[in-house]
C-alpha cells in the first residue's frame, strides 16, 4: 500500500506579489525551490495563514526573494500574506516510517533561516 506523506515545506513565506494576468502557478525563489527539494512544475499546496485559503498550483522559478501567486491563484492571496508551501510524496508504509520531510524556515524577506 502507498501512503501520501509530507515531502517538504517552505514555512511562513511572505507573498511578494499576486499577478492575475499571468498564465498560472507560483513563482518561488530558486534557492528556496532547491532547499525544499521541489521541482519546477511540481504540484504544491498553498496554505494562506492570513485568510485560511488552501489551494493547489505548480512551481515555476522566480526571482531572488520572490513568492508570487499567478493567474487565478492571485485572487486567493494578497501581497504581504504569510503562506506555507507544501509538497507531498507517495511512498510505501515501510519507507514512510523512516522518512523525514524537508522543512525550510524563512524570514519576512523569504531568506532561509539557518
Amino acid at each position: 500500500m502507498q501512503i501520501e506523506m509530507l515531502q517538504s515545506k517552505i514555512h511562513r513565506a511572505t507573498v511578494t506579489d499576486a499577478n492575475l494576468n499571468y498564465v498560472g502557478s507560483i513563482s518561488i525563489d530558486e534557492k528556496l525551490i532547491k532547499a525544499a527539494k521541489l521541482k519546477e512544475f511540481q504540484k504544491v499546496e498553498i496554505l494562506d495563514v492570513n485568510n485560511g485559503e488552501r489551494f493547489q498550483t505548480y512551481v515555476i522559478k522566480g526571482k531572488k526573494g520572490e513568492i508570487c501567486l499567478n493567474g487565478a491563484a492571485a485572487r486567493k492571496v494578497a501581497k504581504g500574506d504569510i503562506v506555507i508551501i507544501v509538497s507531498y510524496a507517495s511512498m510505501s508504509e515501510k519507507k514512510a516510517r523512516k522518512f523525514k520531510p524537508t522543512i525550510v524556515h524563512v524570514d519576512k524577506k523569504n531568506k532561509i533561516i539557518k
